[in-house]
């Protein structure tokens, strides 16, 4: 796969149709059992919101780069008017409408020390009248002629169950030759026939087939079958820790293995592989890269905590280093920051001291190192903001940096000392301060107290500012010298500093 095809996604615009939510988190932690029950005494201490649902798809197709409209109902409510809210903020395109005789579908979980100790459902899953299908259908009908590829986010709450909704939609879609990739939780797909990609999981599947899939070959039967029967273009399952397995119109199954990781949860993930399929889809690449790139993604999410989405530079990161192949680990310590708040939020709650540290980290050496173990000692958790190659240059010259940003953050991510891993555009990172509040903030002695990006806005909340003692004698600009006197370069400033 040619990476610069895989990840030019700028020009793309997808349509998400399905069943908006509002994801609310509790954070805190439990240390006694109530005397009015054998239950836990939860202690709230952080609270967050994100869109959830069909708008989890969203936030995925917005993190890749593509632009997007979210087509939904939500209720005439306070939780309605936060959701609008939350995407307006983003930027993201909704049409939204509002149904008075239904709640805006709400899930509240409760998390202690990074587990989830419960979920708390508001919603209504009735069918919509015939005023709401039609005002679907219409502004689907309106929208369908600007995207490249319709997405059905179906999480089973009423609107695909409505009679004739989905079959009129995808009618729509493909006179208009805009594919619909769909991801079902019904066991009736006849409503599906005609799409482009339906995306199960095993379970799913084997519930609309009716028994246990055991072995490859009758995995391999039933989606032949199946794909044939509901007139599907291509059919995708996702497998878990055995991959994916797709076919398409030539009957031929392709196994896409999956990739070695570290499962924290599972939330979310397949949100990420509908989005970044369709994404692939609809900036021209074909059925089996797009979904060997959802395999990269789905094993790169499962490895946050809560409902989180991917993006393009943790795509990058996660994608192997050998030239057109994807394969490799994941880098799972390489967050956006919308990711990397989330996380911190949960060690905070846990009462961890956050660490952060910045800079280059260009051709790391024993000062890097050293730098880095010494932050470490200073809490429990290090995040290290790492500019990217747009701001290395800026700030050392155009031969800067000898290693891309995607190399440098998986070499960081490879130590121990590092828990988390944040690209950055700018020249400085005073907006990742700013917005992850760390404890400590770590810099080399070589800078003066005053100097140091973000010292006021951490003391300001009572965080500390911590200086490490250099260690003379390293320097990325002095190994570049090195490397280009062997190789006969005599002009040791052709490296900048």
């Amino acid at each position: 796969m040619n990476n610069s095809v895989a990840f030019d996604y700028e020009r793309c615009k997808i349509l998400v149709v399905g069943d908006v939510m509002l994801d609310r988190y509790l954070w805190g932690d439990v240390k006694r059992i109530s005397p009015e029950a054998p239950v836990p005494v939860f202690h709230i201490k952080r609270r967050s919101i994100v869109p959830g649902g069909a708008g989890s798809v969203v936030l995925n197709v917005i993190g890749l780069g593509a632009s997007v409209t979210l087509l939904g109902v939500i209720g005439r409510d306070e939780n309605g008017s936060t959701l609008k809210r939350l995407l307006e903020d983003r930027r993201i395109e909704s049409i939204l409408i509002e149904d008075k005789n239904r709640p805006t579908i709400t899930k509240t979980r409760v998390l202690a020390k990074g587990q989830q100790l419960l979920r708390i459902d508001d919603e209504n899953t009735v069918v919509l009248d015939e005023s709401l299908k039609a005002g679907i259908i219409e502004n689907a009908a309106k929208e369908i002629h600007h995207c490249a590829a319709v997405i059905f986010s179906d999480y089973g709450k009423g609107i695909f169950d409505t009679q004739g909704l989905t079959e009129a939609l995808i009618d729509v879609a493909n006179g208009a030759d805009v594919p619909v990739i769909v991801d079902p939780k019904r066991k009736n797909w006849e409503r599906y026939s005609g799409a482009a990609c339906l995306t199960p999981n095993t379970a799913e599947f084997e519930h609309v087939v009716g028994a246990p899939l055991g072995d490859d070959n009758a995995l391999i039967d039933a989606m032949r079958t199946t794909r044939s029967q509901y007139r599907l273009s291509n059919l995708l399952v996702t497998r878990g820790p055995l991959g994916m397995c797709l076919i398409g119109e030539d009957e031929q199954p392709r196994f896409i293995p999956s990739i070695a990781r570290e499962v924290y949860d599972v939330s979310g993930a397949g949100d990420t592989v509908i989005a970044t399929l369709a994404v692939g889809i609809a900036s021209g690449q074909g059925y089996l890269d797009a979904a060997r790139l959802a395999n990269v993604a789905a094993g790169v999410v499962v490895g946050k905590l809560g409902t989180q989405p991917i993006n393009a530079l943790e795509l990058k990161a996660a994608v192997g280093m050998n030239g057109d192949r994807i394969g490799g680990s994941v880098n799972q310590k390489t967050h956006s920051l919308a990711a990397a708040n989330l996380q911190v939020q949960a060690w905070k709650a846990l009462d961890q001291k956050i660490v952060f540290t910045n800079g280059c980290f260009d051709l790391l050496h024993p000062g890097h190192i050293h730098l880095l173990n010494e932050a470490k000692r200073c809490g429990e958790r290090l995040i290290v903001g790492l500019n990217s190659d747009g701001s290395v240059r800026r700030l050392k010259g155009n031969k800067r940096p000898i290693l891309s940003e995607t190399d440098r953050a998986a070499i960081l991510g490879a130590l121990d000392c590092v828990d988390l891993v944040i690209i950055f555009e700018e020249d400085t990172p005073i907006e990742l301060i700013e917005s992850l509040e760390p404890d400590v903030l770590v810099k080399g002695s070589d800078y003066r107290p005053e100097r140091v990006v973000g010292k006021e806005i951490v003391e300001s909340y009572g965080g500390k500012v911590h200086l490490v003692p250099v260690v003379e004698g390293y320097s990325t600009t002095r190994l570049a010298e090195k490397v280009s006197e062997k190789n006969g370069d005599h002009n040791p400033k052709s490296v900048h500093k």
